[in-house]
């Protein structure tokens, strides 16, 4: 996949389908890839948010998590940019 930050919008999606996608990204990032920059929205509820909170914040892949100011997105940071 493409170098950078990779933006997906999880609008919609529960969080089965969250999880599906997620994943996916994580298996497919190469080296290129130091964020996904995870769209959930606050607005609706905090499900969605605080699924992906929980779930990635331990994940092998990721080495932390960083939360937008607005609430509304979640940043998965696989690599320190430098």
């Amino acid at each position: 996949m493409g170098p950078g930050v990779i933006t997906v919008d999880l609008h919609g999606k529960n969080t089965y389908q969250a999880k599906i996608t997620i994943d996916a990204l994580l298996r497919r990032t190469g080296g290129g890839t130091y964020r996904l920059r995870l769209i959930h929205g606050c607005h609706g509820g905090t499900a969605l948010r605080d699924f992906i909170r929980e779930t990635y914040a331990t994940h092998p892949k990721v080495c932390r998590l960083l939360r937008s100011p607005d609430g509304g997105a979640t940043e998965l940071v696989l690599r320190e940019y430098t």
